[in-house]
């Protein structure tokens, strides 16, 4: 698709933010499906121990910690005729969604042959999820440079990723349990992941298609790779950034993994599953729209403020709930928590362009695919750290794994259960509050933005006119 007429106008087309919001479509199928039951689908349904499997995802992230640097500085030298960003997801949709569906099957091996099976499937898989991730991320700054449109844009983007990744995590178990009374419960992941690696796929052809860069290639050569990743973090704000968005995203993932072992062995309610999470996450997606509209009042700081103050008062209050109370007790706490969900989605993302504007003025280079590799490293290792944290914890408190084909609800002792609701309450809490903290310490404001791209135009002008 070729960018606006007008060169000037930085207002997107509504058909391009869909597209936009729909390239995420994929990644957040995989998110969210991997974020609430891998680690289970692991310890419970493959038979693996837990500190097992959080190896097998911690191994992962190391990989990760090469990988997508590495395509973030290779998107940023490629050029063709489709730009330098969009090919990436055209070429790597059906590899990404192959790694999906392996990644979910249960082989005939023993533990540690399926420790080999589940690492090199998740090497596989990180890779696919960096060469579509981190291209697609690095096309906001280059479909606007505006401040509210940018917002705007990752609410398009973050509307897609979280009602597509409610779908699948509330639908997941539905097909499991479908299929598990005709052929065991293995089967049932397996053709629940076959499902959503198709509707995975598909959407990366939609964005390809439907978006457009505005990139003009220069004759001014790159920073040599090392140079560039120094500049890279040598960005005071993108540090910042970064670290909001990293503890963030850990409290997320830790949210979304433990909560099926908080509501199958503390509360022992596990057909509440699918309503708690689409409590949580239809109240985030509603949210995700309001709070674009407050932050063009109170700006980005503002509105991650509200949200995150929000959130950790929700924190305690599902530490102090007990399993005798009602179900709608955990629904109404679900909906409150989806109120500053929403914020940890929205604001980080909304933050990383202005970052790159400010780079650009004080280097003289557009590097948004190495600042989007880390970013989407980010993600990865908060889903990552999240797993392993929780698997770890787990193994420490003296977890039962259940026996292959157990039907029944395990006892675990109580050291168990106070991890869990430690690691949904508390600790997420004090996390947030650190988040906080960055936030108000970040250094760009929304006027500090406009007099960046004020600089940064008048030098396109004196260039122009030399």
């Amino acid at each position: 698709m070729k960018p606006p007429a007008d060169p000037t106008s930085e207002k997107v087309p509504l058909i391009t933010k869909l597209a936009f919001g729909a390239g995420d479509v994929g990644p957040a199928i995989a998110t969210a499906i991997m974020s609430f039951y891998l680690l289970y689908f692991f310890t419970d349904v493959a038979g693996l121990s837990p500190a097992i499997a959080g190896v097998i995802l911690l191994i992962g992230k190391l990989w990760d910690a090469v990988n997508d640097p590495i395509i973030g500085v290779i998107s940023d030298r490629v050029n063709t005729r489709w730009g330098r960003r969009r090919p990436w997801l055209l070429f790597g949709a059906i590899p990404f969604g192959v790694s999906f569906f392996l990644l979910f099957q249960v082989p005939a091996f023993g533990e540690m042959g399926k420790f080999w099976y589940y690492l090199v499937v998740s090497l596989l898989l990180d890779l696919a999820f960096t060469v579509v991730g981190v291209p697609y991320t690095a096309l906001t700054p280059e479909l606007t440079r505006d401040y509210d449109e940018r917002t705007s844009l990752n609410s398009y983007r973050f509307g897609f990723s979280i009602a597509f990744g409610l779908l699948a995590a509330i639908t997941h178990p539905l097909i499991v349990n479908a299929i598990q009374p005709i052929a065991g419960v293995q089967a049932g992941y397996a053709v629940s992941a076959l499902v959503w690696a198709v509707l995975a796929t598909i959407p990366f052809f939609f964005a390809f298609w439907g978006t457009y860069e505005r990139y003009t290639p220069d004759d001014k050569p790159a920073l040599p790779f090392l140079q560039g990743l120094r500049a890279t973090f040598g960005n005071r704000a993108f540090r910042y950034v970064t670290a909001i968005y990293l503890l963030s995203w850990i409290v997320v993932q830790t949210v979304s993994t433990i909560l099926i072992y908080y509501l199958t062995y503390y509360m022992r309610q596990p057909g509440i599953i699918a309503p708690v999470i689409l409590a949580v996450q239809g109240s985030s997606f509603i949210w995700l729209f309001i709070w674009t509209r407050v932050s063009q009042r109170v700006g980005k700081k503002g509105v991650y403020y509200r949200g995150m103050i929000f959130w950790i008062v929700v924190a305690f209050l599902l530490f102090t709930v007990q399993p005798d109370w009602p179900a709608w007790t955990l629904y109404v706490l679900g909906a409150l928590a989806g109120v500053g969900v929403a914020t940890a989605y929205l604001v980080p993302w909304a933050m990383l362009p202005d970052v790159i504007e400010l780079d650009e003025l004080q280097t003289g280079e557009r590097r948004e695919g190495a600042f989007y590799g880390f970013f989407v490293l980010l993600q990865k290792l908060g889903l990552a750290v999240g797993l392993f944290m929780v698997g770890q914890v787990l193994s420490w408190s003296g977890y039962i794994t259940p026996l292959a084909g157990s039907t029944g609800i395990v006892t675990q002792p109580d050291s168990t259960l106070l991890a869990i609701r430690l690691m949904l309450g508390p600790i997420p809490a004090v996390i947030l509050a650190a988040g906080i903290l960055l936030v108000y310490l970040f250094p760009i404001t929304k006027e500090q933005h406009e007099a960046t791209l004020a600089e940064l135009e008048r030098r396109r002008q004196a260039l122009s006119q030399a």
